[in-house]
């Protein structure tokens, strides 16, 4: 898996040490896991404490923004009108919106009202009604470093069914993060997500999950919500992924909108809830880069 160096050589890591003083005795330990059978990290996945402070301080701004948004959102704004505080506040602390032409996205945000499960566009006739619940997903680069979180609102009056499902989705987040340790297993963080939801009567999409993130927008491991305590990719300090389940209400079935290619929907039009939270695996368990 990785590429042979000397005991005497630099470590890849760029730390300026010697291989054996720095990071010989981790990579030593990744191995014995793989020896065993699980699925280790490579290096590309792993960050320096150089790109961990880089994307530390594009997740500053990315929290910032979705403050933002916090303090103005309200019924009767348009997604469009969410689009332009998060283009001009991202633009005003330094930073880049990621998501604005990223494969052919055509917002700064994403915007997901109700049924839509994610990467809902904003636009100026999607009006916010009373009793909405909608997730505002806000990435940004800054410096070249990639940050991602995002955050349920409550629009006026909700019904308790739809608060509930809200708050159950941000309890299942809190519950993965929990288990966010170095040494132990992505698939321990799925497992507590999805048996919170499922406890709840609701389900968590498979087929879309979270990922790395950090040098890109989107990096190696893919993560999933729906697999199992033990099993998926070994956590390692370095390792930067998102934890961000989509719970919804009915059926886990989702379709795509063949209008525009971007925004899913669930398949019974029952609602469907996600908050998204930026997580570094450290030493000793985990630090949250941005909420």
């Amino acid at each position: 898996m990785f590429s042979k160096i000397g005991r005497n050589d630099p470590c890849w890591c760029k730390s300026g040490k010697k291989y054996k003083n720095c990071h010989m005795a981790f990579d030593e330990k990744i191995h014995s896991y793989e020896r065993e059978g699980h699925i280790v990290p490579s290096r590309e996945i792993i960050k320096t404490p150089e790109q961990i402070e880089g994307i530390r301080e594009s997740g500053k701004i990315n929290i910032a923004v979705l403050d933002y948004v916090a303090e103005h959102i309200k019924e009767g704004m348009s997604t469009e009108e969410i689009n332009t505080l998060v283009y001009d506040k991202t633009k005003e602390l330094g930073g880049i919106p990621a998501p604005l032409n990223y494969e052919g996205f055509p917002k700064s945000v994403c915007t997901s009202i109700n049924e839509q499960v994610c990467h809902g566009i904003p636009a100026d006739d999607i009006i916010l009604q009373d009793g909405d619940i909608i997730n505002v997903d806000v990435s940004t680069i800054y410096n070249g470093y990639f940050s991602d979180s995002s955050r349920m609102f409550l629009i006026g009056d909700v019904s308790e069914e739809a608060k509930k499902l809200v708050q159950v989705t941000k309890e299942c987040v809190e519950l993965g993060l929990e288990q966010v340790k170095p040494w132990g297993f992505m698939g321990d963080m799925a497992q507590a997500v999805h048996d919170h939801a499922t406890e709840n009567g609701y389900t968590v999409v498979r087929d879309i999950g979270g990922h790395g993130v950090g040098l890109e927008f989107h990096e190696e491991p893919f993560v999933s919500y729906v697999t199992k305590k033990g099993t998926e990719m070994l956590l390692v300090p370095g390792m930067v992924f998102t934890i961000e389940p989509m719970v919804n209400m009915g059926t886990d079935e989702f379709y795509t909108d063949g209008g525009d290619n971007w925004s899913v929907y669930t398949e019974d039009g029952l609602p469907s809830a996600q908050w998204e939270i930026q997580v570094l695996v450290t030493e000793d368990g985990y630090e949250v880069l941005a909420y």
